[in-house]
C-alpha cells in the first residue's frame, strides 16, 4: 500500500471530473513505484461506485499529453474490439478512462500536476508475485493477447512516453555517465557491481542489432509486463484487463516477454537483501512460454523472435540491474526507496538472476523448442 497521504488539492481535482454522487472516501491505493494512486468512493441513491485517481509523475513522464493520447487511443481500440466480440456486458474487462468535464483525458491542478481517472474494475484483483505456473501462464496469455489486440491500432505510431525506455545501449551509457560522475560518492563501494555491468556490455546491443538488420519487428508493446499489471477475476482467476498503460509505446515483443521472465519466473522479490535467494525457476519459465506462444501473438512471432525468448529475460534483467545501479550512484532520484540501500539490493538481485539465466540458456531453448513443436 502506498504511504502517500491524500493531497490537499484532491477535492478540487475530483470536481473537474463528472462523477455521479457524493465523494465519501479516498485513500492511497496500490504498490506502484512511480505514480500516486488513490481509490475514491462516490455514493448516490443508486449505491456506491469506485474510481481510480492517479497523479502522473511528470518528472519521469515528461510528455503527459502524449502519454494520455496513447492511453485514450489504446483503451478505446480495445473497448471497441471487446464490445464487437463479446457485447456490452464485457465492458468490465476493459480499462475505461473517465474524461474530464471539458472532454480532456486529464486535468492539471493548481501546482501543475497531471491527474486522470479510471473506472474501478470490480470483481477482480491483482497479485504482486507469481506463485504458481497457472498464474504465470495466465499473465503471459494476457500480455500476448494484448499485443495482438493492438496489432491493427490505427492513427500512426504511438508517442514514446519515455524515450529509449528499453534501448539498452542508452541505459548502459547512462550507467557509464553515472559511474564517471559518482555524484554522491558511492562508486567505490559498488565496484564489483560496476565491473559485472561492464563485463556484459555486449548484451546491450544484441536485440538492437537484430532490429537494425530487420530480423525482428517493432510493434506496440506494454513494456512493463509484471503480473500486477494484469487484473484477475476474483472467482475464475482468469484475465479481466491489462492495466498500467503509461509505458505503452513502440517496442519489441521480446522486451515484454523478457520482463515477464524477470518478474514472473524468478525465485524471490527484486529487492530481497540476500541475492543468493534469486534464481530462475524453470517450471515458471515453461508456463510463460506456453501462455505466450499459445496466445494470438504466438502465431505472428518469427523464428528469430522465438529463438531469443530466453535471452530476452536475461537482457531485461540486466537492463533493470544497471538502471537500479545507476540510480543508486545518482543518489536515488528515480525509483521510490524505503531505505538507503534499496536500489543496491535491487541491483544485486538482478545481477544474480542474470547469472542464473545465463547458465540456463540451453535449458530455456529446449523448452521453447518443445512448446513450439520444433525438432
Amino acid at each position: 500500500m502506498s504511504t502517500s497521504p491524500v493531497p490537499p488539492e484532491f477535492p478540487v481535482v475530483a470536481s473537474a471530473f463528472p462523477l455521479p454522487g457524493r465523494l465519501t472516501g479516498v485513500a492511497p491505493h496500490g504498490s506502484g513505484h512511480i505514480n500516486e494512486t488513490y481509490l475514491a468512493t462516490y455514493a448516490d441513491a443508486g449505491g456506491e461506485r469506485r474510481y481510480i485517481f492517479q497523479k502522473i509523475n511528470h518528472r519521469i513522464f515528461q510528455n503527459v499529453p502524449g502519454l494520455m493520447d496513447n492511453v485514450r487511443r489504446v483503451t478505446a481500440h480495445i473497448a471497441a474490439k471487446v464490445r464487437a466480440a463479446d457485447g456490452p456486458e464485457a465492458a468490465r474487462r476493459v480499462l475505461t478512462l473517465v474524461p474530464a468535464r471539458d472532454g480532456a483525458a486529464f486535468v492539471q491542478d493548481a501546482g501543475g500536476g497531471y491527474w486522470r481517472v479510471y473506472d474501478f474494475i470490480t470483481g477482480a484483483h491483482t497479485v504482486d508475485r507469481v506463485i504458481t505456473p497457472a498464474q504465470a501462464r495466465e499473465a503471459a496469455q494476457a500480455f500476448g493477447a494484448f499485443q495482438a489486440q493492438l496489432a491493427d491500432l490505427p492513427g500512426g505510431r504511438l508517442h514514446e512516453t519515455i524515450p529509449n525506455f528499453h534501448h539498452t545501449r542508452s541505459r548502459f551509457e547512462a550507467l557509464r555517465k553515472a559511474v564517471a560522475a559518482d555524484a554522491v560518492g558511492r562508486a567505490a563501494e559498488v565496484r564489483a557491481e560496476i565491473d559485472f555491468a561492464f563485463a556484459h556490455e555486449a548484451d546491450a546491443d544484441r536485440l538492437l542489432g537484430l532490429l537494425a538488420r530487420g530480423e525482428i519487428t517493432e510493434r506496440v508493446t506494454h513494456n512493463d509486463t509484471k503480473i500486477n499489471n494484469v487484473m484477475l477475476d476474483d472467482v475464475t482467476g482468469r484475465t479481466v484487463a491489462v492495466i498500467d498503460l503509461d509505458t505503452i509505446m513502440p517496442g519489441l515483443p521480446l522486451y515484454d516477454f523478457g520482463e515477464m521472465v524477470r518478474t514472473s519466473a524468478s525465485s524471490t522479490l527484486e529487492d530481497d537483501p540476500e541475492p543468493a535467494n534469486m534464481h530462475l525457476q524453470l517450471p515458471l519459465f515453461r508456463a510463460l512460454v506456453e501462455g505466450y506462444l499459445g496466445s494470438p501473438v504466438g502465431r505472428v512471432l518469427n523464428a528469430v523472435e522465438r529463438a531469443h525468448l530466453g535471452f530476452a529475460g536475461q537482457l531485461m534483467t540486466y537492463e533493470n540491474g544497471i538502471r537500479f545501479l545507476a540510480d543508486y550512484l545518482q543518489g536515488d532520484t528515480y525509483y521510490k526507496i524505503r531505505h538507503p540501500r534499496h536500489n543496491l539490493d535491487r541491483c544485486r538481485t538482478q545481477f544474480a538472476l542474470v547469472r542464473s539465466l545465463d547458465a540456463a540458456q540451453s535449458a530455456m531453448a529446449a523448452i521453447v523448442a518443445e512448446v513450439s513443436g520444433s525438432p
